[in-house]
């Protein structure tokens, strides 16, 4: 488990060799857009979701669930790439979801679309850091 070092403005972790802050919004749907995820559905999948942290890697700062869709804030390493971890966190929620709710396995051929929308989440905008690495060729 990476350390976790505080910044006045954010966290950062670290491994042996990396000091980061890699963190992503992450939102995707249920298979067309069907409101399949009830309130006790949706409790579950958080409780799936956050129950991988540890083996896959990631760290949840936020998870939120409507009917059709999931939205995290997930911290990755930067050795990790976040279409993998993202991928091996629906999969494995399909799974178990579809076990214990028979009904999503009638009512739809798989429980999450393919696609998904992933965002950085920086604290610093580009112009900051084009800045940055310009002033750093005159030293």
């Amino acid at each position: 488990m990476p350390l976790k070092i505080a910044n006045k403005k954010r966290d950062y972790r670290t491994t042996n060799k990396t000091v980061y802050s890699c963190q992503y919004h992450v939102i995707w749907c249920t298979k067309y857009r069907r409101k399949v995820l009830d309130t006790q559905i949706q409790g579950r999948l958080k409780q799936l979701i956050r129950e991988k942290q540890d083996e896959y890697g990631y760290q949840i700062a936020e998870v939120e669930t409507q009917a059709e869709h999931v939205h995290l804030l997930i911290e990755i390493p930067p050795t990790d790439s976040i279409d993998k971890i993202v991928g091996k966190i629906k999969s494995y929620s399909s799974k178990i979801l579809r076990e214990e709710y028979p009904s999503l396995k009638s009512r739809l051929p798989s429980l999450w679309t393919r696609s998904k929308f992933v965002s950085s989440c920086g604290g610093v905008t580009l112009q900051v850091i084009k800045d940055y690495i310009e002033a750093q060729s005159g030293q």
